[in-house]
């Protein structure tokens, strides 16, 4: 999982999207969904987040870049082609440790926006996150590393559009050496992250040694 530990109480006010979201608070919600992840030692581990990086702002100003962004509105399903992902996405908030929450694992081949983050369209990365496999075999994202650049992610949200990204690279980091500045924000124009987790087993409360993460930038939005 991705470190989104709670920043002092001041940054926290300063963040807020332009939806009215704030990115940075930790949802109570989630909080049981954390242990069966380790014990099973599937699912995103533990690593640097929007919170280590972020420690201050004020409300942002659109600019430029934001010219072909969309207004919030959640997503309800993936699909990726090369890698023949079809699968619903649900909201993912925080775990007790701060870290990005997962699904559950009885649902290891849904998908989840980070709750906190923009939604795919809107300015600034969206971040959608996946399980690469459980102890009874993959799930959603245990394809995510074989994406080439040029690869199409398609993203339906609730207002009917289809948001179409195209992947810019996919690349593989240590947890603890994540480019936070990279994945998280809500400024510039719209992106996309796919997370998942990939490289050694480690077991234990680290699980997989690293993240992969499929960087994409918005390519079309074809309207209801």
């Amino acid at each position: 999982m991705v470190d989104t530990r709670s920043p002092r109480p001041a940054a926290t006010a300063a963040r807020r999207s332009a939806s009215g979201r704030s990115p940075w608070t930790v949802p109570l919600a989630v909080l049981c969904v954390l242990g069966g992840v380790f014990v099973t030692g599937m699912g995103l581990g533990r690593s640097v987040g929007p919170l280590d990086w972020v420690t201050s702002g004020t409300e942002r100003s659109p600019s430029r870049e934001d010219a072909n962004a969309l207004r919030a509105s959640r997503p309800v399903r993936l699909e990726v082609p090369t890698i023949k992902v079809s699968a619903p996405v649900a909201p993912v908030g925080q775990a007790r440790d701060g870290s990005i929450d997962v699904p559950p694992l009885e649902r290891h081949n849904e998908t989840g926006w980070y709750d906190r983050g923009p939604t795919p369209g809107e300015p600034g990365p969206a971040v959608i996150v996946g399980h690469v496999d459980t102890k009874d075999g993959p799930s959603v994202f245990y394809d995510l590393g074989k994406l080439k650049p040029g690869d199409t992610v398609e993203v339906t949200r609730t207002d009917r559009t289809v948001v179409v990204f195209r992947v810019d690279s996919v690349e593989r980091f240590p947890k603890d050496r994540l480019p936070a500045e990279r994945i998280y924000g809500h400024e510039g124009p719209p992106g996309l992250r796919l997370i998942t987790c990939g490289g050694e087993f480690l077991g234990g409360r680290t699980g997989y040694e690293d993240n992969i993460i499929a960087f994409a930038s918005l390519a079309k939005v074809r309207e209801p």
